[in-house]
């Protein structure tokens, strides 16, 4: 985010599009759940931007509206959902294909989904080695992105839309290094015009959008809108920009537990960390160039928590390994294991071991929908480029360059209150307290 005067955000249009890069699990999760909440079948669980509340002023003023009363933020019901998937059908089959939501659930739901078809994805195997792609655009990258662009124009004509939001909730693609292609948005045009094939999906799917003008949250691990080219990019078009990997799971838990070994200055020896998951994001991950970038993401975490170059003694020879592993009778249901190894007084060894069933898409599903929200919520208040201040949804936040992620949840959480505060006009909240204790108040 560049520094900026501040800006209240201008009021949130009465509806606003959400298109969704991949429409599988996660995102048909998304849109069925919206129904669903809408129809009065189900709550929105997990989502601060529908059920949260924020303090306002001093603990005495007891003022805690809802977020979505706070900030100016479109309504459930005026949400409007597309997108693109590399497999044809509606997301009613999407659903009933990825079994998250109970079949008695969908066939309430099925008239609104069925009206959902995902456009044709951009899709080259090289970077989704497991995946075969059979709903997909011609030609090569700068076609692609042209598709794109009429693609997102058409939606919000035909439906009428002001604003809109692009939330990439694909498959994880390989990991590449940054090459020259991707250093600067010249580089980067060039790159389309010659079909490089450096470049990912992924990369044309964020320039596509902030070529419109749409703000655009990376959902995944994979390189987006976070090459130094699409910044450029970003920041030219005023365009809010976050990412990256949703923290569902594992690393939702980790970003709890390392701050509190840290807050008591307790030692970590070894972290050991695994997964089963039977969904297509499981299957995608069985290869190991694109479990090498979900790797990247999960394994940062405690660095960054436990600083161990500040404290050699504590953290300095912590081992760390995560593994995920394809088990297909889990489904979305994924399992996650954590055997932590901590120290104590005197260096006596303790252990904690944490079995996390948690349901993927059901975790994931409110942060897609808070990311939309925000991002178009940050466009209004005239923010643009890195949106720090989201961390609290990312594995992986992006930062400005001179600056380390911060990965604790809870300072995550204040940091992104305060920043709602900040946009509002109203006092940020610091937790010192001492004004509840004055002298003579005492």
């Amino acid at each position: 985010m560049t520094a900026s005067k501040r800006q209240i955000p201008t009021p949130a249009a009465p509806r606003m599009g959400i298109l969704l890069q991949g429409m599988g699990a996660v995102a048909s999760t998304v849109v069925a759940g919206v129904l669903a909440v809408r129809q009065g079948l189900g709550q929105p669980f997990g989502s601060l931007t529908q059920l949260s509340h924020i303090r306002l002023g001093k603990r005495t003023d007891n003022r805690n509206p809802l977020i979505r009363d706070f900030v100016p933020l479109t309504p459930l019901d005026g949400l409007v959902f597309g997108g693109w998937d590399i497999f044809g059908g509606d997301l009613y089959e999407a659903c009933a294909h990825a079994k998250v939501l109970e079949a008695s659930l969908l066939e309430k739901l099925e008239s609104g989904l069925r009206e959902i078809r995902p456009m044709p994805g951009a899709f080259d195997q090289n970077y989704v080695r497991r995946l075969n792609g059979t709903h997909i655009k011609p030609g090569g990258r700068r076609d692609w992105a042209n598709a794109l662009r009429q693609d997102i124009r058409d939606f919000k004509k035909l439906n009428d839309l002001e604003r809109c939001v692009v939330v990439n909730c694909s498959s994880t693609e390989v990991y590449a290094e940054l090459l020259p292609v991707h250093q600067t948005l010249e580089a980067f045009e060039r790159g389309l015009d010659e079909n490089d094939s450096n470049i990912s999906p992924s990369m044309v799917y964020a320039y596509s959008a902030l070529m419109e003008g749409l703000p655009y949250a990376n959902g995944t691990p994979s390189w987006a809108a976070d090459t130094p080219a699409l910044l450029e990019l970003a920041l030219k078009n005023g365009v809010p920009v976050g990412g990256k990997d949703f923290k569902t799971g594992q690393t939702m838990v980790k970003t709890v537990l390392a701050p509190m070994f840290k807050a008591r200055m307790l030692g970590v020896a070894g972290w050991f960390s695994t997964n089963i998951l039977g969904n297509r994001d499981g299957e995608v991950l069985e290869d190991p160039d694109s479990f090498k970038a979900k790797e990247k993401t999960k394994l940062g975490v405690l660095d960054t928590i436990l600083q161990p170059e500040l404290y050699p003694e504590l953290y300095g020879n912590l081992y760390h390994a995560v593994r995920i592993n394809y088990y297909p009778p889990r489904g979305d249901s994924k399992e996650g294991w954590d055997n932590i190894d901590i120290f104590g007084w005197l260096g006596y060894p303790m252990q904690i071991k944490v079995d996390f069933l948690c349901r993927d898409s059901i975790l994931a599903a409110p942060i897609v929908l808070d990311l939309a929200l925000f991002h178009d919520l940050a466009q209004r208040a005239g923010r643009k480029g890195v949106q720090e201040w989201l961390s609290f949804y990312w594995k992986s936040p992006m930062t400005s360059p001179q600056v380390y992620p911060e990965h604790d949840l809870f300072i995550q959480l204040t940091k992104l209150k305060n920043n709602l505060r900040y946009m509002m006009g109203e006092e940020l909240i610091t937790h010192l307290g001492v004004e509840y204790y004055d002298e003579g108040n005492v």
